[in-house]
């Protein structure tokens, strides 16, 4: 995946770690950081604290709603971090690359919502009883929960880019979030051991992770898709069992 986008994660609370910055917080879950500091009512130069919560799930403000997005990884570099002593004229001066999304052949049928052929490019990224299905109507699952034991393989149920791999999102535990394309993301939470580093592109069938415990009562797989942004049923997606 030369030329890929991140997709905006928009669920979930950050936990800000020493040393971290807004613009690398922003850059890793898809954001620009104007956008996520507004969201935030973090005033120039936005200095974070450690233990500060940076909300994810927040609208934007009509009045930066417009600004670019993140930019993409294949750009590099973080975007830049407004100071005291920045010129606002010299920040609106800058404008974002526009970067083509490069689906692959696993991914391009994915810009579908329904059909056999959408289904048939999404595996079971771990095959234990389903211990919890997608509730829509309520904040209690976005996703599905797999049963298993700890240590058991996390595959990637596409392929796709890491765009994140830590503990930083509240209530995930350890935390895989693959991007696939322009509009989906999975994420795969509660694990063990993880495998992979932000930045790697995986296939499909690759495991990522180790099942485990963290951020949660038992040991089990939490795992959803999202569709711009919105979670979706996963059992919509994936093969029938």
């Amino acid at each position: 995946m030369d030329e890929a986008y991140n997709a905006r994660v928009t669920w979930g609370r950050h936990v800000v770690s020493s040393g971290e910055t807004l613009s690398g917080i922003a850059r890793r879950y898809g954001w620009d950081y104007r956008q996520l500091a507004a969201a935030n009512d973090i005033d120039a130069p936005y200095i974070l604290q450690p233990g500060q919560i940076i909300h994810l799930d927040k609208e934007v403000p009509s009045r930066v709603a417009s600004a670019p997005t993140a930019s993409p990884r294949s750009q590099g570099g973080s975007p830049p971090v407004a100071s005291a002593s920045s010129s606002p004229s010299s920040e609106q001066k800058k404008k974002p690359q526009t970067v083509r999304p490069s689906a692959s052949r696993h991914n391009k049928a994915l810009q579908s919502d329904s059909g056999a052929s959408s289904v048939s490019d999404w595996q079971w990224p771990h095959l234990g009883p389903i211990i919890a299905v997608y509730s829509p109507d309520t904040d209690m699952n976005k996703g599905v929960d797999i049963g298993g034991d700890e240590g058991d393989p996390v595959r990637a149920a596409a392929a796709g880019n890491v765009v994140y791999a830590g503990s930083g999102l509240l209530g995930y535990g350890k935390l895989i979030i693959v991007n696939h394309n322009a509009q989906y993301l999975s994420a795969y939470a509660h694990n063990r051991t993880i495998l992979v580093n932000e930045g790697d592109d995986v296939s499909q069938g690759q495991q990522i992770a180790e099942m485990g415990d963290t951020g949660a009562s038992r040991v089990k797989l939490h795992f959803e898709i999202r569709k711009n942004g919105e979670p979706v049923d996963p059992q919509r997606y994936l093969p029938k069992r």
